[in-house]
C-alpha cells in the first residue's frame, strides 16, 4: 500500500501480471475487522545463523535474538493475509523467509493498522515495517504529504519490488468511472494512509461546486472493499495487486472489476529506522542475494508479481 505521497508515473506495465495472472491457490479475501496490533505471527523461519552467509552482516543484538521484529498490516492480499488456518502468508511473507535463510534470522510478522507502522518502528514496537509501502520522499524525509510538515525523523527503504495504484468499482455497475478525474461527485472507499488516500484528497480538490468527491478512509483494506461490495460507495482504490487480487477471488470474482489503467508507479521498500544503517544495509545484501540465485523470482512467480521484479535492490530509490 503506497502510502504517502509518491505521485506514481501512469504505467499499465508497472507492477503484476493482469488479474488473471494472479495465481494464489485457496486464497481468501478477509472481513474487515479493525486494528489488530497485539496478533503476532511467526511467519518466516529462516536457517541457523551459524550456516546463514550474510548473518554476519547484521548487528549483533539482532543476530543473538535472531528475530527480526516487522510491523505489517496483515489484511492485504495477496502481499500479506492470513490463510483459513490463521497463518500469515503471500508475497512479503515469503520474500521475508527468503531473507531469513541468508541471515540466519526469522522475521517475525506483528500486525498493526499501516498508517501506525511508521511509529511503530520510532518507537521500537518493530525493528522495520514491511507492508506493501511505498518509498517515497514524505517517508524518507519524515514529513506529513497533506500539510508539508515535518513529523518525524524518516525512514530508509530498501527497495524489492514495484507497484501502482488502481481504481475498482462493482462489477457492472462501474458509474462510468475510467478515471481518478470521473469521480467527482462520487463516493471512494480506501484505506487510511495510502497513495490511494493522497490520490482522492487531491482529486477532491479539482472537483468542481455541486460535485463533491467524497472519501471515506479506513484502518484496513478489506474494510474498503466491504463498504464498495455492500453498496456504500461507489468506488475503491488499492495498489494493483490487491485489487486485481480482490477482482479476481471476492464472490469468486463476481462481485468487482478494474477501471481505467493503474497510475503513480513506484518502488515497495522495506522500512527501516534512519539509525539503523547496519540492518538496513544487511537487508539490503540479503535482498540482491535472492534476487542473485533465483529464489526472489520463483517468489514473485508464484504470486503473479514477474511485472514488479527489481533488477537490483536500491536504498530510497522512490521520489
Amino acid at each position: 500500500m503506497t502510502a504517502g505521497s509518491t505521485r506514481r508515473t501512469t504505467a499499465a506495465h508497472s507492477r503484476l501480471a493482469a488479474v488473471g495472472a494472479i495465481a494464489v491457490a485457496g486464497a481468501l479475501i478477509l472481513t474487515g475487522c479493525g486494528d489488530q496490533t497485539k496478533d503476532k505471527d511467526k511467519s518466516s523461519g529462516s536457517s541457523s545463523a551459524a550456516s546463514a552467509p550474510l548473518a554476519d552482516k547484521l548487528p549483533a543484538s539482532i543476530r543473538d535474538k535472531g528475530v527480526i521484529k516487522v510491523g505489517s498490516d496483515i489484511a492485504y492480499a495477496p502481499v500479506e493475509f492470513k490463510d483459513n488456518s490463521g497463518k500469515v502468508v503471500g508475497l512479503d511473507p515469503d520474500i521475508a523467509a527468503a531473507l531469513g535463510k541468508q541471515l540466519g534470522v526469522t522475521f517475525q510478522f506483528e500486525n498493526g493498522t499501516f498508517d501506525a507502522l511508521l511509529t511503530g518502528i520510532r518507537s521500537n514496537r518493530y525493528d522495520i515495517a514491511m507492508s506493501a509501502m511505498t518509498d517515497n520522499k514524505s517517508r524518507q524525509d519524515g514529513v506529513d504529504p497533506a500539510t508539508g510538515k515535518k513529523v518525524g525523523e524518516g525512514v530508509d527503504f530498501v527497495d524489492y519490488l514495484t507497484a501502482g495504484v488502481s481504481i475498482y468499482t462493482r462489477k457492472g455497475d462501474t458509474e462510468g468511472i475510467t478515471s481518478w478525474s470521473d469521480l467527482c461527485g462520487k463516493k471512494i472507499a480506501l484505506e487510511r494512509g495510502t497513495v490511494s488516500n493522497d490520490l482522492a484528497k487531491a482529486e477532491a480538490k479539482k472537483c468542481p461546486s455541486g460535485k463533491k468527491l467524497t472519501i471515506e478512509a479506513f484502518d484496513d483494506d478489506q474494510q474498503a472493499q466491504t463498504r464498495l461490495r455492500s453498496g456504500g460507495a461507489d468506488a475503491a482504490s488499492s495498489d494493483f495487486p490487491v485489487a486485481a487480487y480482490a477482482v479476481k477471488t471476492s464472490g469468486g470474482g463476481k462481485d468487482f472489476e478494474i477501471v481505467g489503467d493503474q497510475v503513480e508507479a513506484a518502488p515497495y521498500g522495506i522500512a527501516v529506522g534512519k539509525s539503523s544503517t547496519q540492518l538496513r544495509d544487511a537487508l539490503q545484501a540479503a535482498m540482491n542475494a535472492i534476487i542473485k540465485n533465483g529464489e526472489y523470482e520463483k517468489i514473485l512467480q508464484k504470486w503473479g508479481a514477474e511485472d514488479g521484479a527489481v533488477k537490483e535492490s536500491a536504498i530510497n530509490g522512490g521520489k
